[in-house]
């Protein structure tokens, strides 16, 4: 390598194996950033997600680093089995939070992306938030990463949150990813681990309606 030649960036990019995570490591990746997988087995009700990230993150030449933790409190039905997931109702948003917010998740998986982010000097942390077609999640909106910049700069800590799609709809979303060559047949975003997914939950109703709006057949059905 020549003396003095520009590195190129580095990002950590935190992939959960469904459509929003998968297109921002393919955004990361047009960018000029060599990425770095984050996947979380936090105890969620099926491994199909986990499966899809690793092979989302292989074929796109990334290397990946698992992470296990437990949240022995439970407190969502993501991860307990036992309960009832939740069916979208058409055209409406719930009033409170739907039971598959898991609390604290995104402040949690942060805290842990930004400190591998800070031992392998990555310029850069993506996520997949998404503010606009999602379940109102509170760590999903703008406001909320741009207090974790704010904090970051407070700490001088030289790494930045980035999250592009956090106001797109998900008919944006799923153009750009079809442009970026996002292999979404590989992408699952199912709460429920079935077969196939279950077409009902709010991830997979947003998904559908993303494809539909976009027109453009989802090759994962």
């Amino acid at each position: 390598m020549r003396k003095n030649q520009k590195q190129s960036k580095s990002a950590i990019v935190l992939l959960s194996g469904g459509l929003d995570s998968a297109t921002v490591l393919y955004y990361a990746l047009k960018r000029g950033y060599s990425c770095r997988c984050l996947l979380f087995d936090y105890g969620q009700r099926h491994k199909k997600e986990l499966a899809a990230a690793e092979k989302i993150a292989r074929g796109a030449g990334c290397p990946v680093q698992k992470v296990r933790i437990t949240l022995p409190w439970g407190g969502s039905s993501l991860l307990d089995k036992n309960a009832v997931l939740p069916h979208h109702k058409k055209n409406s948003r719930p009033a409170t939070l739907p039971s598959t917010y898991v609390p604290g998740r995104n402040t949690i998986f942060l805290s842990f992306a930004l400190s591998y982010a800070e031992t392998t000097k990555a310029d850069a942390l993506f996520i997949g938030a998404n503010a606009v077609d999602f379940s109102g999640y509170p760590d999903c909106r703008p406001g909320y990463y741009g207090a974790w910049n704010a904090l970051l700069k407070q700490l001088g800590v030289s790494v930045r949150i980035k999250s592009p799609l956090v106001r797109m709809t998900k008919a944006q979303i799923v153009r750009l990813g079809v442009r970026l060559g996002v292999p979404y047949e590989n992408t699952w975003s199912c709460y429920g681990g079935g077969g196939k997914p279950c077409g009902n939950c709010d991830s997979c109703t947003y998904r559908a309606r993303g494809f539909s709006e976009a027109k453009i057949a989802d090759p994962a059905l």
